[in-house]
């Protein structure tokens, strides 16, 4: 059994990414997402795979 591949991957540079699914009608709720310890995290709604940027540097804290 295979898993299932993201429908897309998007590079980003920040640890919490907004996803709608990208497409008005087509898309899904505005949900925030934040990146794991390995820098990526994916969409429950629509499979994007989000990915921290090579070289990116994230603050922790707050």
């Amino acid at each position: 059994m295979t898993a299932m591949q993201p429908t897309e991957t998007i590079l980003v540079e920040t640890s919490t990414v907004g996803c709608d699914g990208g497409g008005g009608a087509l898309g899904h709720p505005l949900v925030y997402l934040t990146l794991d310890r390995e820098g990526q995290v994916e969409c429950p709604y629509c499979s994007r795979l989000y990915k921290l940027k090579e070289g990116a540097k994230v603050a922790h804290g707050h």
